[in-house]
């Protein structure tokens, strides 16, 4: 109601309900509110709005957008929180900016807040804002709890910091998600389809995965003769039907969260590591592509899409399969030479498809870090990741499977879009790599100017860092029910078909795909499931993040390798034994990016994730 009030309230309006005021007249005797010729006016001293927090700053949004953000000191926000709606006074500020402080929190935002304890008082682990208690804090040095933001009711203690395996509730709690710790629903799922299927568990399929995979939402077989390609993806729409609880928390969750060792799945494990998973040697429903190729062209003839049973013949890890396409065979079963038979045919289309995309794509070379961690969670080692031709030939053809589905969907559909990036930021990026010896242009799109770039970088000893400037150049992609093209990989139309298990615009997809019709909340379904990606990658950052800083703090005083990736604050990252660990550098004199250096780790705390170290010069 306040809110309402509020926004009436500086609309000018002066149709005001008995309640609203009754309201306005307390406001009147608190001097918020003034009365004039029949008009209730805002005091000009003070400011209504909500209350936005983050790690370094508090600002209060105006509730009709008329004036910037107002900046907030966090000793000044008086027990508010993010989401209040609070009444703020404007304070004299000599730097002529707009300053102000919270006197008054019209409606309280109640939730849960993860503190730690720092000299008996609280502090947020988030933002590291000190919480004024009035109690005594009973809790150790360091110990993290959550509790309720007005009364500071001690609701959980989940530990002290000191312990690694609170890592895991601290990123799930700070970012909402720890309803995934709850307890499981319970699923009794059958393969009992009325209709008939389209029998193709003769056809040797197989699945490639990491070896660590539980889940196995994909499988392929190619028939080399006729260049007939098949892309069987579970059938995770059978087992999850629409407006049940299974599908309720698949569409809260969006997608599953994968942790250093540990998933933390969408759907139950009963269906993401059993009836969903494409198991080798067991029959599974399966939604399946059949891609008729022209391989002369490298292009698709045409593809039909049908329900279908199918068997995994064999299950290969990434590792296996790239021995194989290096001509290793090691040792190996009849029903294995018989897969390798087509694997082999069709990396060699796969390789021609790959080419013809990176016409319009781009391939980008970049190395993912893997973190391991130790029975008692902290960090063992980290391997690097690298896209191998194994990868590659599973890549292609999950990406035809996805093109295929995106062309089988009404005009408003659920699409995987990457708009092109502004101008202004290719710009930037020309001038960036400039700064780093890569004499650029821009040329005459931004299609050319990337391809360019790459090309002037492609032989020298920064050719991944460039990539790098070229991906940060870019903006997100995100879902959309209309089909705006994906810049990224070269596609004008394309959409998520292939990882339901995972993703939860695939479940949707395959629904529309069978059904033939769109989901009336389509917009809804795309904001939120891109809204979830965003917040879950944050949330793995932070984790890994806090692992890092961990590490870090297990090793002061160690001299590790590094290089400037944040020429503005001194930031490094690390490279070698312990890679993807970034410092701030205190003593940092202005270096250029991507510069290699030698670091000393000077400190680290795990609860804001800050690893401080020094350059040896």
């Amino acid at each position: 109601m306040l809110k309402e009030l509020f926004t009436k309230l500086q609309h000018h309006k002066k149709q005001f309900n008995q309640e609203e005021i009754e309201k306005l007249e307390e406001f009147i005797k608190d001097g918020f509110v003034f009365f004039d010729n029949g008009n209730y006016e805002l005091n000009s001293k003070y400011k209504v709005g909500i209350i936005r927090i983050d790690r370094n700053s508090a600002v209060l949004c105006d509730l009709l957008n008329e004036h910037k953000d107002i900046k907030l000191d966090f000793e000044h926000l008086n027990g508010a929180y993010d989401g209040d709606l609070i009444l703020a006074k404007r304070v004299f500020n000599p730097r002529s900016k707009i300053k102000a402080k919270v006197v008054f929190v019209f409606n309280s935002n109640i939730k849960n807040i993860l503190v730690y304890v720092k000299d008996k008082q609280y502090f947020t682990v988030k933002e590291s804002i000190l919480l004024h208690n009035k109690t005594k804090v009973e809790a150790n040095e360091g110990d993290i709890l959550l509790i309720d933001n007005k009364t500071f009711n001690v609701i959980d203690n989940l530990g002290n910091i000191q312990e690694a395996k609170i890592d895991e509730k601290i990123s799930l709690i700070l970012y909402d998600e720890d309803y995934r710790l709850d307890k499981k629903i319970e699923v009794d799922a059958q393969m009992d389809d009325p209709k008939q299927r389209v029998d193709l568990t003769h056809l040797p399929f197989c699945t490639i995965d990491p070896n660590s995979a539980k889940d196995h939402d994909d499988a392929i077989y190619f028939d080399w003769q006729e260049a007939v390609l098949y892309v069987a993806i579970a059938d995770v729409s059978y087992f999850v039907k629409e407006g049940t609880i299974l599908d309720e928390q698949a569409y809260l969750k969006s997608t599953s969260i994968y942790l250093p060792g540990k998933v933390l799945p969408m759907l139950p494990n009963e269906l993401s590591e059993e009836m969903c998973s494409l198991k080798e040697g067991v029959d599974r429903y399966s939604y399946v592509f059949k891609i008729y190729l022209d391989v002369e062209k490298m292009s698709v003839k045409k593809s039909e899409l049908f329900e279908a049973i199918i068997n995994s013949h064999k299950k290969f890890s990434y590792g296996r399969i790239d021995r194989v396409l290096d001509g290793k065979l090691d040792t190996y079963t009849q029903i294995e030479k018989e897969i390798f038979d087509y694997i082999l045919p069709l990396y060699e289309v796969t390789k021609s498809f790959r080419k013809k995309r990176l016409e319009k794509g781009y391939d980008f070379r970049s190395s993912e870090y893997s973190i391991k961690l130790d029975k008692n969670a902290k960090i063992q080692n980290i391997e690097i990741e690298t896209s191998t031709s194994s990868h590659q030939l599973i890549e292609e053809c999950m990406l035809l499977a996805n093109i295929e589905a995106s062309k089988k969907v009404n005009q408003v559909g659920i699409f995987r879009i990457h708009e092109e990036p502004p101008f202004k930021a290719i710009s930037k990026l020309v001038d960036d790599v400039n700064a780093l010896g890569i004499q650029a242009k821009l040329q005459s799109d931004v299609h050319s100017t990337i391809s360019h770039i790459q090309q002037k970088a492609k032989h020298s000893t920064i050719s991944e860092e460039v990539d790098e400037l070229i991906i940060h150049a870019q903006t997100q992609a995100k879902y959309s029910s209309k089909n705006l093209g994906h810049f990224g990989l070269g596609f004008s139309s394309y959409s998520h078909f292939t990882s339901p298990i995972r993703r939860y615009s695939d479940l949707v997809l395959h629904r529309m795909l069978k059904t033939k019709q769109t989901p009336k909340n389509i917009d809804e379904i795309c904001e939120h499931i891109s809204n979830q990606e965003r917040k879950v990658d944050q949330l793995v950052w932070d984790y890994e993040d806090r692992k890092y800083a961990r590490w870090a703090n297990d090793n002061i005083g160690l001299e590790v390798k590094a290089k400037i990736i944040d020429s503005e604050k001194g930031i490094a990252l690390t490279y070698g034994q312990i890679a993807g660990a970034k410092i701030r550098l205190e003593n940092y004199k202005g270096q250029i990016l991507y510069s290699k250096v030698r670091v000393i780790i000077k400190s680290s705390d795990v609860i804001s994730k800050l690893i401080s170290g020094n350059i040896k010069y």
